[in-house]
């Protein structure tokens, strides 16, 4: 069995794909005033959310029903293409994971509406670690929170 692999979702959105992107590349600081399985998330280093490598932030979350916590970094953010690229590490993470990447895509669709894809990169410790697909449904509720709120606002 492989330890790398890849997981895709995809998910419709209400919201202007330029605002839903804005939310998850400047103003990450608010996704726990949001989303209903965010617990917390803390600047832990570096003095700004955003900045590419230059920052790690502390995430307290639910995946599966229990409370999960890990480090954040973004790796690149790509204005044109709406895609940021995080990754994930420590604490739950590497209990189960030798590597894990968070790919980030808002997508504009031909009919005027808008999609978020997130890719899931990953290569597990051993063959006893599951793929990470409470994770994808983690995203799935986690995307509709943010939209709801997008639309709210």
């Amino acid at each position: 069995m492989a330890l790398t692999g890849k997981l895709s979702t995809e998910i419709a959105i209400q919201s202007p794909s330029a605002k839903f992107f804005d939310f998850l590349a400047k103003k990450l600081h608010d996704v726990q005033n949001v989303c209903e399985r965010v617990h917390a998330t803390k600047l832990h280093e570096g003095d700004d959310w955003h900045s590419v490598g230059g920052s790690v932030k502390h995430w307290t979350y639910v995946i599966d029903g229990k409370v999960t916590r890990c480090k954040e970094t973004i790796k690149s953010i790509d204005e044109e293409k709406k895609t940021v690229v995080y990754k994930l590490f420590d604490e739950d993470i590497d209990q189960h994971y030798k590597a894990f990447k968070l790919i980030l895509q808002v997508i504009e669709n031909n009919d005027g509406g808008a999609s978020v894809k997130w890719t899931f990169e990953y290569e597990k410790l051993n063959d006893d670690v599951e793929a990470p697909y409470g994770y994808m449904e983690y995203f799935d509720k986690f995307t509709k929170d943010i939209d709801a709120h997008l639309l709210e606002a």
